[in-house]
């Protein structure tokens, strides 16, 4: 667990109150803000998830509500971020604390032996919108790269779609051999796409090629088009509903 205090500045942010103006058009330009900001959360290739100071939730972005499946040790229970297994409550519930009250942040191993994830909780200040501090939790890659960043990736550097597979498989960790068995194909034949792959990228060996695919900009493979998930809040229903994979 790594603990990081934050500069002294960071407890002395001004906190709006009654005697800053809060006119209409202030009020809208502060909406819209906000509406920014979830909107642009949700083109981060990292689960987020804002938390209040009691854990509750203010907003989730559509990488973190993919994540959060059954196998992952961190669970919605209405409006609360919960931990699955009971080693984990303590600590989950100590980070959060930490970074609300002190400005600490944190980053925390959960989940079972062989399956565990990593988290990262950092203290935000207090702002227009929640004039409490709240804590951002940042979920770990259980994944190098996604599908859709693999997919732009082979487009802008003209690679065939067999070629795409394989340069797939290759940032899933497989092994030439087993590309060639997943796929059906001749291990020669692999061989000979990972040559045709490296010269197109200028990549001199598959590990150079793995790192250039895996330091791309975010790609989010969830395509939903509409308002963010969460708008100037949490909305339960539409999160419930596309957890159960409910249109």
């Amino acid at each position: 667990m790594l603990d990081v205090l934050l500069p002294a500045s960071f407890a002395k942010r001004p906190v709006a109150g009654p005697s800053v103006y809060q006119g209409p058009e202030r009020r809208a330009a502060s909406s819209h803000t906000w509406r920014w900001l979830t909107a642009t959360l949700d083109e981060i290739d990292y689960g987020m998830l804002l938390l209040d100071a009691d854990a509750q939730l203010l907003h989730i972005n559509r990488v973190a509500l993919a994540e959060l499946d059954p196998e992952y040790p961190l669970q919605l229970l209405g409006r609360k971020l919960c931990a699955r297994l009971s080693c984990d409550v303590g600590p989950l519930h100590a980070a959060v604390d930490a970074a609300v009250g002190r400005g600490l942040r944190r980053l925390l191993t959960l989940g079972q032996v062989g399956s565990q994830i990593s988290i990262s909780v950092v203290p935000i200040g207090p702002s227009m919108q929640h004039r409490r501090p709240a804590a951002l939790i940042m979920l770990g890659k259980r994944r190098v790269v996604g599908e859709l960043a693999v997919q732009a990736f082979a487009r802008s550097h003209g690679l065939t779609s067999g070629e795409t597979r394989v340069l797939l498989a290759l940032c899933n960790g497989l092994r030439p051999a087993a590309a060639a068995a997943q796929h059906g194909v001749a291990i020669s034949t692999v061989r000979s796409q990972i040559g045709s792959i490296r010269a197109k990228t200028s990549t001199a060996s598959i590990r150079d090629l793995v790192h250039a695919v895996a330091t791309l900009p975010p790609f989010v493979d969830l395509l939903c088009g509409g308002e963010s998930t969460v708008g100037r809040g949490v909305h339960l229903g539409a999160v419930a509903a596309q957890r159960q994979g409910i249109r």
